[in-house]
């Protein structure tokens, strides 16, 4: 098997690898933009499920020109960041904090995809496969707009918001701790300044 054999062997691998990566993220962005509160963010997850699922499409017009079966295999990559991302989110009580652990979450996902559609679009131009290049150029852009999109949101209110009710918590915190130790340090210097008085105060003859 020569090296060119060789590359073409990874490439198809890494195609299996994405599409069920793909199809993953078809079953987990419904249910994610469900949870989300933030109406923007809501949108943005609706709008990346569509081009998801054009992008497992795609993927099976490659397979397709490369003869291959319609067939992914067990992206285990991908099955972890799902998971972990849903742990997070549910350990979130706050709803801002919710849609913060959310964009983060989906930006990972997010990531993976873009280094595997870079890796593919660069195996297929090594391989001569100029079609298939295009079409995985096509979605790499997309996931790249993808990403742009959830850090505008992000940076515009979501982490602010999260900050804030963050910040709101531990005022909160503050001041009942200051009210709970208030009562006995006002006692204690209350009766410091009676004993004080009562020790300065001349006696009578």
């Amino acid at each position: 098997m020569s090296s060119m054999e060789s590359l073409e062997d990874l490439m198809q691998d890494e195609l299996k690898d994405i599409y069920d990566a793909e199809k993953q993220l078809t079953k987990a962005l419904p249910k994610l933009a469900k949870k989300a509160t933030n109406e923007e963010l809501r949108d943005a997850l609706q709008t990346h499920l569509q081009e998801t699922e054009g992008h497992v499409e795609r993927l099976e017009q490659i397979f397709e020109t490369l003869g291959m079966p319609v067939r992914g295999k067990r992206c285990e990559g991908m099955k972890h960041l799902i998971d972990e991302g849903n742990e997070m989110i549910s350990d979130a009580e706050e709803d801002a904090t919710r849609d913060a652990i959310m964009i983060a979450s989906v930006q990972k996902t997010e990531h993976y995809e873009i280094a595997s559609y870079g890796t593919l679009r660069t195996w297929a131009n090594v391989l001569g496969k100029t079609e298939v290049a295009s079409i995985c150029e096509e979605t790499l852009e997309e996931e790249k707009a993808a990403d742009e999109k959830l850090t505008a949101i992000a940076e515009s209110f979501v982490n602010q918001q999260s900050a804030e009710e963050g910040e709101g918590e531990e005022e909160e915190e503050g001041s009942s701790r200051a009210r709970r130790s208030a009562p006995r340090g006002s006692s204690r210097q209350i009766a410091a300044d009676r004993s004080g008085r009562a020790a300065s105060r001349p006696r009578s003859r």
